[in-house]
């Protein structure tokens, strides 16, 4: 369950919270929610996100559903802790993408006081845990997990098929590269795929 108030006001400390799931979710939206009902209230927040991500611009996360905040693209992790002085809120989008350090900057940030909102991809397109997002997962005090809804059956989706034919770790992307698949919908996909490789190498070495 998600809380945003603490019991023990005198004890109250910064946290972690975690928004992860696959691509087209409501990650994202979700995070400029949050973020946004902060600044509301007046707090100080500050967001970032990796410099690799440039597919709406370079100062704002963008929804897909085109809802956006201000933001400053940072190209590493380190970078996060050195903008996060004098701040309520740290929120940080894409978190995948950050390198292994984030866990220990997030921590630091919330073992100061600091509520640290993150979001981001909990698995790669090959369906296996992404960066660094599982140890935020396991660190954080709130974790939660949207889904997005599956384009073949109609069921909840939280695999994120690759359609093109990339084997990059990170491929920047939209729905043209993308789509969300439930576990029964990308496990006939995958198998479909395999077999598919399988073929081709059967045939270039008989070639």
């Amino acid at each position: 369950m998600f809380l945003e108030n603490t019991v023990n006001h005198i004890e109250q400390h910064g946290w972690i919270e975690v928004i992860c799931g696959s691509m087209f979710s409501g990650k994202t939206e979700e995070l400029i929610r949050r973020l946004k009902r902060a600044q509301f209230a007046q707090q100080k927040v500050e967001i970032f996100k990796p410099a690799i991500d440039t597919r709406y611009g370079d100062d704002a996360v963008v929804s897909h559903d085109e809802n956006e905040i201000r933001c400053t693209p940072v190209p590493a992790s380190a970078n996060i802790q050195l903008l996060a002085s004098d701040i309520d809120v740290v929120g940080i989008d894409e978190a995948q993408f950050f390198d292994d350090e984030i866990v220990n900057i997030c921590n630091d940030l919330a073992n100061k006081g600091i509520r640290v909102i993150v979001a981001g991809l909990d698995m790669d397109f090959k369906g296996k845990p992404f960066g660094p997002m599982p140890a935020l997962m396991a660190t954080a005090e709130y974790v939660t997990k949207v889904h997005a809804i599956c384009t073949k059956t109609g069921n909840l989706a939280h695999y994120s098929h690759r359609k093109v034919a990339d084997d990059s770790l990170v491929l920047l992307g939209e729905v043209q590269e993308y789509e969300p698949l439930s576990r029964a919908a990308y496990y006939r996909v995958r198998q479909e795929e395999l077999e598919q490789e399988k073929e081709e190498k059967e045939k270039s070495s008989n070639e």
